[in-house]
């Protein structure tokens, strides 16, 4: 428990589905905020021998047997009147999954705050770590702002800048930044109880300095193999642990491509030179010619096969001269 007095502690709505926010929620509730609810996104009906997607959130309230509710929508009239009626201080959101109208905001006391990961105003949207990797970033942070009813657009309460490593993956990333919001977050919610609400808070975010964060999807993960060996690292280590960088293997005409998902390369201090793109190099090793030096490809894993090392697929299929990856 925090050695903080009774007066700094604040009644709190969390709103979180996925694991970006356990981290920060577990602080909050360990400072000694008092908790009134846990918000999360419904569960989805999955028919698949893998069974529900994980929820993070949900089980982390479950575990300290924290009021959990999971409404279709959370600006329904509805819900709101649930919100009000918890006389809230502060709502706390974190890779939560819906953007809250006015009149969810205004539930709580001092509206809401949202740790979010990036710097903003770069990479606003549903996919900040991603997309900050794919564009060649090497370094990134998170943001808690002051919400308001524009998404990841309220004036920005505190940050945190740290480096991308170079051989980090999204999902390595965004646990590491999960840790990095924890400060971040027990700062804002100390600067919002120490708000008289009249006082102007953070900082505006500079409206020609937005970028966007789209919500990825299956497609935005094939290979462009025109561009070059430092970007294609990154598309790799971005589309990781989803959706999975990919490419195709062309056995011989005669047959259908093969779907081949990256896992991992090694750049290599070799120029493409006469290769063209997407080429196969023929060698021991499967090294492929991108945009302007060579690549090895290391880890791989063929439609419906199992993982395994790039050099073990280039033995099992001995591509001729000329081969490449489409």
């Amino acid at each position: 428990m925090s050695d903080l007095p009774d007066e700094n502690m604040l009644r709190l709505v969390l709103m979180g589905t996925g694991p970006f926010a356990v981290p920060s929620f577990e602080a909050l509730r360990q400072a000694g905020h008092e908790i009134a609810m846990v918000i999360t996104r419904p569960s989805r009906v999955v028919r698949s021998r893998k069974g529900p997607p994980p929820a993070p959130v949900r089980d982390w309230a479950a575990s300290h047997e924290l009021p959990l509710d999971a409404p279709d929508s959370i600006n329904d009239l509805s819900v709101i009147n649930r919100l009000a009626e918890q006389q809230a201080d502060l709502l706390v959101v974190c890779d939560y999954g819906q953007i809250l109208k006015p009149e969810a905001l205004q539930a709580a006391r001092l509206g809401g705050i949202n740790l979010h990961g990036s710097l903003l105003p770069k990479y606003r949207g549903a996919a900040p770590v991603q997309c900050a990797l794919l564009s060649g970033e090497t370094t990134t942070g998170v943001s808690v702002i002051h919400m308001t009813p524009r998404l990841d657009g309220g004036p920005v309460l505190t940050s945190r800048e740290t480096g991308i490593h170079s051989h980090e993956t999204a999902g390595e990333l965004e646990e590491r930044l999960a840790e990095i919001g924890v400060e971040a977050t027990l700062d804002a919610v100390r600067t919002l109880g120490k708000w008289d609400g009249v006082a102007n808070l953070g900082v505006i975010q500079d409206p020609n300095s937005i970028t966007k964060a789209p919500r990825l999807k299956k497609s935005d993960a094939e290979i462009n193999w025109q561009l070059s060996a430092r970007m294609i690292d990154c598309h790799v280590r971005g589309m990781q642990p989803w959706p999975i960088a990919f490419t195709h293997f062309q056995p011989v005409e005669t047959k259908p491509p093969i779907r081949l998902a990256i896992k991992k390369i090694r750049v290599l201090d070799k120029p493409a030179a006469s290769y063209s793109a997407g080429e196969i190099v023929p060698g021991d090793q499967f090294v492929v010619a991108t945009g302007d030096f060579l690549i090895e490809l290391l880890e791989i894993q063929p439609a419906g096969k199992r993982q395994m090392s790039g050099i073990d697929f280039l033995r099992g299929h001995n591509p001729p001269v000329g081969s490449r990856l489409l």
